[in-house]
């Protein structure tokens, strides 16, 4: 009988160690790596929100979510690609001039508190968009690739930074 009660305690402990660690376990908000707290609940329904603008090629609404200190370095060292609030309009209606339909998803990543007070969010996008060929038949493009949009708090929302 002790035999067998040796073999049974590792099981035992395993089982103990499983269910210890279940209420440990981190929540994750649907369809996100990013933890189910309710500051990233309400960043993520903002960023739909700045997802289904994209979609519908709502500069108006995209405008609204843009900060007046809106600023994009182009990721470049040359200040020619740079982008600030008042370029922002412009920007949009060109680039989406050039589209007939977009099809943009997320993959939310992490959000994390940034510097002064803003908050980063990391994520993959996947946009399809339809343009005209060369031939002057609408084709679909896409592109993947990871992005950061930065927010800070404003009232109940958000405001964007940067990373339109």
């Amino acid at each position: 009988m002790k035999l067998r009660s040796v073999r049974l305690l590792p099981f035992a402990a395993a089982v103990v160690f499983s269910f210890g660690s279940i209420g440990c376990a981190t929540h994750y908000l649907p369809n996100t790596d990013v933890e189910a707290t309710e500051l990233n609940r309400r960043v993520i329904e903002f960023c739909e929100e700045y997802r289904r603008a994209v979609e519908r090629r709502n500069v108006p609404l995209l405008l609204k979510f843009a900060h007046p200190n809106y600023y994009e370095d182009g990721g470049t060292v040359s200040t020619s690609d740079d982008l600030d609030y008042a370029g922002l309009r412009e920007y949009l209606e060109g680039r989406f001039k050039k589209t007939s339909a977009i099809r943009y998803e997320i993959r939310y990543r992490d959000v994390k508190p940034g510097r002064n007070n803003t908050i980063y969010v990391d994520y993959t996008y996947t946009a399809s968009f339809k343009v005209l060929g060369p031939d002057g038949e609408e084709v679909w493009r896409r592109s993947v690739a990871d992005n950061r949009l930065e927010l800070v708090p404003e009232g109940e929302s958000f405001r964007i930074l940067s990373g339109m």
